[in-house]
């Protein structure tokens, strides 16, 4: 009814970034605009092709610096005329003449342009007007200053410096390298901006990838051969080579010497790259076909000779002149690559030539944020520097540090934000809100300690301690343990989910919270009344293991790393350490190509030995079930189809001609046509969020009058749609596809969710149960590999005690589960477990060991094994 006693409230939820792929660590956090000011006002500038430092002087500073030479010192002003071009230069050397000079420097020898001068044309030369000579003493800065500004008149603002101790000095009044005449922008913010045409790399627009042919999609199978189709665009409906590109490979055998019968990877690289990009590349090379002379003078183009376009190129002309239909074909062909013109590192050349300690702006970029920290904290500024960018790089430090502390100095600055998970994003949002030094607000976090370590958590802990003692007020949802104990005040809801929730249980202390274990399921297992039992027996392996080799991908250190087949198995190891490279980006990517034919690319690594002991590959992420309100868990699950089935069975149905069309709210005839079914109307409002109102012909409930008349046991398709699972069951029970489909729903701890809410409401960690739940409705096969990536996400420890049964229950019937989880109940509970670190970053990658929970917890070096040595007690 009321809210009393509300300050400006602050909520931080466990949504990821946004899908921007310009946006990064560093830009969301703001750490990389006070980069961009540092760099843009103590970056030192070198040249881009030659590396030289570049300096820009004011004619004063020149004159200060030659001044400081030793008295009676004889200098030389030179005017550099030439730098290193070929050439007689008979008209520069006729137009100093008329211009009155009479010595010169070529070569670094001195001249008179009295003399006859004669060049090779054929070799690089340096030429200098000697402008003035004169001594060094009081008086001479008037003199001097004169013969600067009239060599940098005649040499693009460059002059050179003479002495006969010191040698030549290089002066410019411009950022230019005198050596190359390659000009670089001033130095301001915006030429460090990849989202400004100042500083973003032209060729991909300053998003550091491109979409492109990718040579592993094109040859997704080295091993085969030219002949058995490696270069699968050239294959045909029925898997078999094309007509055409059976005869243009005779042809390429035949002018370039390529054997068809030798594997696609053993042949040598020319050979690929010609295949891969034409013969212009090896051409370049100067290697020639070896029957091109018919047609070396008769003007043809030779398509199948010197002239071979090449496969890439020729599918990228297909692709940008073909229509929608042809660009549709060829997708599955492409892939977004990082750009080669700037490395992926999103910025133009100049930009990238910029250094601050030695490093790039890029180069700070992608280390690991507790890296980046240590680097500027032993970074050096002068007295002029200092005046100018202290500030900045106290608040670059302090921003790094908020974020190491929060458990993510891990990441790196240049990580895309679309990249990061859900816990990820919420900590980085965090560590900005810490950042501002606000007091007075309320502060609102949905479960931060997701996808952290224990070690992680305690950091996060303190955070949220600063937070409160900067006089803030701190509310957070939580399921963690050591978080709950940690609060000075618990609210507990319940008893149960759903409609069996929603009443407050508890308010007090922790402490005095651990006392109502007979009312509270949070207190019993606080109290240690309840608690996730420790399997009475450890499974063995018998079927044999699973073997990743040489697992070297991003920060993984060339591992092996075994998983036991008809196992329940736990990666573990602290945030950053590599656990999902190794299981989704290498081990589900090599068995989804294997087993459904996949284009994903694995991560590198030499090769999986057991991959003959699955046939079955399925794994189960937080990503949403849907993009749209339209869809949810009924739609997902398949448990729609059967209730549309079923209403459409009923006489009243049957008597109206209704089929199970009429009951879905995508297609017309039953749905709401005011609000195509989806029981909201948009409103668009310009420059502000879309406001959503509830549609004023059906009230909401997305179909027409006509359908709401059909009801089974009283109730309409609609008001079956606005059922929990638990409602639903038992109306519902009585029909097997139905009731399994429910079951499964209530086994993975969803019986609150109503079937028809929307997938976009749905918790990162309800869309992955979802998932669950689909899959253990289907036919298990024995020899499945269950992958699923932190699954206990969002649940309370009642739920997690129930999701153990149900993996245990897919082990048991032979299936393989594997699972990348920090929560140690979980842990203590696997038959096996792999633990990685044992750091982060580039401090983790190595396997710290693998064996069973006990073996884990007496490792010395197991970050994990410290925390899971007192859940294995009881």
């Amino acid at each position: 009814d009321q809210i009393t006693g509300l300050s400006p409230a602050i909520s931080i939820e466990q949504r990821t970034t946004g899908s921007n792929p310009r946006s990064t660590v560093g830009t969301v956090t703001e750490i990389y605009d006070y980069l961009r000011l540092l760099f843009a006002n103590v970056g030192i500038p070198h040249c881009p092709s030659c590396g030289q430092e570049i300096k820009s002087q004011s004619v004063e500073r020149m004159v200060e610096a030659i001044m400081t030479e030793p008295v009676e010192e004889r200098v030389n002003v030179l005017a550099p005329m030439v730098r290193g071009r070929k050439g007689e230069f008979k008209k520069e050397l006729a137009a100093l003449r008329v211009k009155g000079f009479t010595k010169i420097r070529i070569d670094g020898r001195l001249l008179s342009l009295e003399d006859e001068i004669h060049l090779d044309r054929r070799k690089n030369h340096w030429i200098d007007a000697i402008v003035d000579r004169l001594l060094i003493r009081s008086g001479a800065e008037r003199r001097l200053r004169e013969s600067i500004e009239f060599a940098l008149s005649l040499s693009d603002d460059v002059v050179i410096i003479n002495t006969n101790g010191g040698g030549d000095r290089l002066f410019s009044r411009r950022l230019a390298c005198v050596e190359c005449g390659i000009n670089v922008p001033e130095m301001t913010p915006r030429v460090f901006s990849f989202n400004s045409p100042h500083g973003a790399c032209k060729d991909c627009q300053g998003l550091g990838v491109v979409e492109d042919f990718d040579p592993n999609r094109i040859v997704p199978d080295g091993s085969l051969t030219l002949i058995e189709g490696a270069i699968r665009p050239w294959m045909s409906g029925d898997r078999k080579l094309d007509k055409d590109a059976k005869y243009a490979l005779g042809k390429l055998s035949e002018k370039f010497d390529i054997d068809l019968a030798v594997p696609f990877r053993r042949l040598p690289r020319r050979l690929r790259d010609l295949l891969m990009f034409g013969a212009a590349v090896i051409n370049r090379k100067k290697v020639a076909p070896t029957a091109s002379r018919s047609t070396k003078k008769t003007g043809r183009i030779d398509r199948l000779g010197k002239d071979f376009e090449g496969v890439i190129p020729n599918l990228r002309r297909r692709y940008e002149e073909g229509n929608w239909a042809t660009q549709e074909a060829l997708e599955s062909y492409r892939s977004i690559r990082p750009c080669s013109a700037c490395d992926g590192e999103r910025l133009r050349l100049e930009s990238r030539a910029v250094s601050v300690n030695g490093l790039s702006i890029a180069d700070y970029v992608k280390l690991p944020i507790s890296e980046a920290l240590e680097g500027f904290e032993r970074l050096k500024l002068n007295d002029r520097e200092a005046l100018v960018a202290d500030r900045v790089l106290r608040e670059i430090c302090d921003r790094l540090r908020f974020l190491k502390n929060v458990g993510v100095g891990y990441l790196a600055l240049g990580r895309g934000a679309s990249t990061l998970s859900g816990g990820e994003a919420q900590r980085i949002r965090l560590a900005t809100q810490i950042g501002s030094n606000l007091t007075g607000v309320l502060y609102v976090l949905d479960e931060p300690s997701i996808g952290l370590h224990q070690r992680d958590n305690q950091l996060l802990l303190s955070t949220l301690a600063r937070l409160r003692d900067l006089g803030n007020t701190v509310v957070v949802v939580e399921h963690d343990e050591e978080t709950i104990r940690t609060a000075d005040y618990v609210v507990d809801l319940g008893l149960g989910a759903g409609e069996h929730g929603g009443e407050v249980i508890f308010q007090g202390s922790p402490d005095e919270l651990s006392t109502k274990g007979d009312v509270s399921l949070t207190a019993a297992y606080l109290c240690g009344e309840r608690m996730i039992p420790l399997p009475r027996k450890r499974r063995r392996s018998s079927k044999g293991c699973l073997t990743i080799r040489g697992a070297r991908a991003n920060n993984l250190k060339n591992i092996d790393v075994s998983v036991p087949i008809g196992l329940f198995t736990a990666v573990t190891g602290v945030s950053g350490s590599g656990k999902s490279t190794l299981v989704n980006d290498i081990l589900y990517r090599v068995l989804a190509r294997k087993l459904y034919r996949a284009t994903d690319v694995p991560g590198q690594h030499k090769l999986i030995d057991g991959i003959d002991l699955i046939d079955k590959v399925i794994q189960i992420n937080q990503s949403p079930i849907g993009r749209t309100p339209r869809s949810n868990p009924a739609t997902y699950t398949g448990l729609f189809t059967y209730i549309r089935d079923l209403y459409s069975m009923l006489p009243e149905a049957r008597a109206r001609g209704y089929r199970p069309g009429r009951f879905s709210f995508n297609v017309k005839g039953g749905r709401c046509e005011a609000c195509q079914g989806d029981g909201v109307i948009a409103i668009e409002m310009h420059f502000l969020p879309d406001v959503y109102v509830t549609c004023e012909h059906c009230k909401g409930r997305r179909y027409n009058r006509e359908t709401l008349e059909i009801k089974y046991r009283g109730v309409s398709i609609a008001e079956m749609l606005q059922l929990t699972v638990d409602q639903a069951m038992p109306l519902l029970e009585n029909f097997p596809l139905i009731e399994s489909r429910l079951r499964t729903l209530q086994d993975v701890g969803l019986g609150y969710v109503a079937i028809g809410q929307s997938a976009t409401t749905l918790s990162g960690g309800e869309a992955q149960r979802v998932k669950l739940a689909k899959e253990l409705s289907k036919r298990s096969t024995g020899r499945t590999l269950y992958i699923l990536d932190e699954p206990t996400t969002g649940l309370h420890l009642e739920d997690t005690r129930r999701l153990l049964d149900v993996l245990n229950l897919l082990v048991d019937q032979g299936n393989t589960v594997v699972v990348i989880e920090h929560h140690l109940d979980v842990i203590k509970t696997a038959d096996y477990v792999v633990d990685l670190g044992p750091g982060g970053g580039d401090e983790g990658g190595a396997v710290v060991v693998q064996g069973t929970p006990e073996k884990v917890s007496e490792h010395e070096k197991s970050e994990t094994g410290k925390y899971l040595k007192r859940f294995l007690l009881h």
